[in-house]
């Protein structure tokens, strides 16, 4: 909880730093585009705009802790009732990355250690460079140019959700998956001439069989690690591929606030993501207590 109240604090600061008056951009979309000194401090001393930063932040946290996240300056409405209307498809957007990235990094992780120094193992080391290597947008864009408007696959204005959500989440796994493969190899090698694989194989065990049940369950250990401290990541990579897709989901609400410098939306947004990568990390150290005892003894 306390880092989720450190980057909302640490958002808090930065944001009036940013160029650009939030009432001035109200007033224009209220087609006052001239505004004279009256309306705008009118218009700021309704957004409590008018008092000191500390003041602000106090005042919004105690709104928060009542269930009350203050109201959207761009549209007037209820920054809950905004989150509430988008976040079924930014869930839906990284329920299915995360799914096809697990799924993605297990396989491959699998098969670059069973063809170890092979050339399926020379082909996925090459996919993990990349991916480490080259910014999630730009794959993004080239499944927009040559998936959605060459092959005719998906749609570029998707209405509802369903299987629209295929791309972007490939997107997403595309970049994600490369480092949970690289990561996952490394520790299959690591646990591959272990004992209990040794004695596995010795026993007329294949290869494939001790990858699967002896060197995988000891390997995970670190990769679920990765996976709940790289779900921050995705959450703040889901703006951009929600823009590029269209996707209407909370990135794109987010996008839309931060130009229009809808500082509670924003903060809305900041306090989301940061309790979903708490939440992770509390249930990385839960599955990782289960899977390995010895956690559990270092933590009575």
């Amino acid at each position: 909880m306390a880092a989720a109240l450190a980057a909302t604090l640490i958002v808090w600061l930065i944001l009036p730093l940013a160029p650009g008056d939030p009432v001035l951009r109200i007033l224009a979309a209220q087609g006052i585009d001239e505004p004279n000194e009256l309306q705008i401090d009118v218009l700021r001393a309704e957004l409590a705009l008018d008092r000191p930063l500390p003041v602000q932040y106090i005042e919004w946290l105690g709104r928060v802790v009542q269930g009350d996240l203050s109201v959207s300056y761009r549209t007037g409405q209820p920054v809950l009732t905004e989150i509430a209307s988008r976040l079924p498809a930014t869930a839906l957007l990284l329920g299915t990355a995360l799914a096809f990235s697990v799924f993605f990094s297990l396989i491959l992780a699998l098969i670059a250690v069973h063809f170890r120094d092979r050339w399926p193992d020379r082909i996925i080391r090459a996919y993990t460079q990349i991916t480490a290597s080259v910014p999630t947008f730009i794959f993004a864009l080239l499944v927009l140019q040559y998936v959605v408007l060459g092959l005719g696959i998906g749609k570029v204005l998707p209405r509802g959700l369903g299987w629209l959500v295929l791309l972007p989440a490939l997107t997403l796994a595309i970049d994600r998956a490369g480092g949970w493969t690289q990561l996952l190899r490394a520790s299959l090698l690591e646990h591959i001439h272990s004992g209990p694989v040794l004695v596995a194989r010795s026993r007329g065990a294949t290869r494939w069989r001790t990858l699967w049940r002896h060197a995988l369950p000891n390997s995970l250990l670190p990769y679920i690690t990765a996976i709940g401290v790289s779900l921050g990541a995705m959450i703040g990579g889901t703006p951009i591929i929600e823009e590029i897709f269209t996707w209407p989901g909370l990135g794109r609400l987010m996008l839309l606030s931060i130009q229009a410098r809808d500082f509670p939306v924003i903060q809305a947004f900041v306090l989301l993501g940061a309790l979903c990568y708490v939440t992770a990390s509390m249930l990385v150290d839960l599955v990782s207590m289960a899977i390995d005892p010895r956690l559990r003894e270092a933590h009575p």
